[in-house]
């Protein structure tokens, strides 16, 4: 079962983006945020209220990551060398559900976890229901045979909603992880600023 614990567009509409790109989000028609208070005047942000913003928007973007995950993959991308913002983005990249979501074997991110946790991927041939996996370099993921011809796997990689990125290298219903990608590589349909989070966190 997916761990989403609120609808999930109400994250775009509090954004004022449409940030997974969907045709169907209600950012389209409705620019507002939600609830009854979403039409009225929104005064200006302080530079604490941009970063936090920033901080959920990313957070948002992958599903439902809990704060406490979201700042071990914080904690974890200031421990390495380089750049933070890079790191962090790199991380979330390497979850087993976001590869799942970037090869288009699933329409959305949140079916990406409900589709690895029912035990429909293999990694490197073994099968694998945790979507906070982190794959690596090398690793071959893949939707298992009996799986192929679920409605939604056909629906999303016949979607034009997406292009593969590079780091990948797609074959069907299987794809290596090239490498871990930067920045500027991964195809996010609205600017993600992780350098607010990295901000956001070093408070």
């Amino acid at each position: 079962m997916s761990k989403r614990i609120q609808a999930k567009y109400k994250i775009d509409r509090r954004m004022g983006e449409n940030i997974w790109g969907r045709a169907k989000s209600p950012v389209n028609s409705r620019e507002y945020g939600p609830g009854q208070h979403g039409q009225r005047r929104k005064g200006k942000l302080s530079d604490y209220g941009i970063q936090l913003r920033a901080k959920q928007k990313l957070k948002g973007y992958y599903g439902n990551i809990t704060e406490k995950q979201f700042r071990r993959y914080y904690a974890e991308a200031d421990r390495r060398k380089g750049d933070t913002g890079e790191n962090l983005i790199g991380i979330l990249e390497c979850r087993l559900d976001a590869v799942v979501y970037r090869s288009k074997f699933v329409p959305t991110v949140f079916s990406a976890r409900q589709f690895v946790s029912h035990g429909h991927v293999l990694v490197n041939g073994v099968r694998c229901n945790i979507p906070s996996r982190m794959v690596k370099p090398g690793d071959v993921v893949e939707v298992r045979e009996k799986s192929r011809g679920i409605p939604m796997v056909l629906e999303a990689q016949q979607s034009p909603e997406r292009d593969f990125p590079e780091y990948l290298a797609v074959d069907g219903f299987k794809v290596e992880y090239v490498r871990i990608p930067a920045l500027d590589e991964v195809p996010y349909p609205v600017i993600m600023e992780p350098n607010l989070v990295v901000e956001f966190y070093s408070r």
